[in-house]
């Protein structure tokens, strides 16, 4: 079993960075998931493991874990409080920052998209702001005010520049083999001290090494 990359842990949670094409929680088709990791490395340790949020398959990025259902329901919710920062890498030069908002709705193959319709669309509102950019991409700094499914993904492919990766949503080029999407910052309220937590990582290199000048 690959070592986990653990960011924090205490007596009450957990925290990991994820790595890209791996699931969160296994399926009928895939049983390789994080959560089956994370259970092992508890089990050994006689910790229990509860879920407490997830990360698409090809995102990579930090998950928090609890160790016990108070701290789970805790976290759960209060999720809307939690801070969440994530780092892109999209398609084409993006020259300055702004608000996505738009009431996302999925089909029933899975597709998520953008629609104005209020009442069956559920509201999502995505901040960004480019942080290094150049003729062909962009490295995006990224804050979530809601937490949709395939939210970031959907929105950015919607003002016109994808996800490197993201064949799903638009993109047309994978330099680097992977989704171009990463969780990287989480603040939020510790679930038994009450203390404010804040947690981050530093980008993927494969990310930063599109910007390096040759």
């Amino acid at each position: 079993m690959k070592k986990l990359d653990i960011y924090y842990e205490d007596k009450s949670i957990l925290i990991v960075n994820k790595p890209s094409k791996l699931l969160t929680i296994s399926n009928q088709k895939n049983n390789n998931s994080l959560y089956n990791e994370v259970y092992d490395y508890l089990h050994k340790k006689n910790q229990k493991c509860f879920i407490v949020h997830r990360l698409d398959k090809d995102t990579s990025g930090l998950i928090i874990f609890a160790k016990n259902e108070k701290s789970k329901l805790f976290l759960q919710d209060n999720w809307d409080k939690v801070k969440r920062k994530y780092v892109a890498v999209v398609q084409g030069e993006v020259k300055k920052g702004g608000v996505i908002e738009s009431y996302l709705k999925e089909t029933k193959t899975l597709f998520t998209y953008s629609s104005n319709d209020k009442v069956k669309g559920k509201y999502a509102c995505t901040v960004y702001e480019p942080l290094v950019t150049n003729k062909a991409y962009s490295l995006l700094d990224i804050l979530i005010k809601t937490g949709r499914k395939n939210q970031i993904r959907v929105h950015l492919n919607d003002i016109g520049h994808p996800i490197i990766g993201d064949k799903k949503y638009g993109a047309s080029k994978n330099p680097i083999s992977r989704l171009g999407l990463h969780a990287y910052y989480l603040e939020f309220k510790h679930p038994v001290s009450k203390e404010n937590m804040v947690i981050k990582t530093s980008f993927p290199k494969e990310f930063e090494k599109i910007f390096e000048k040759k």
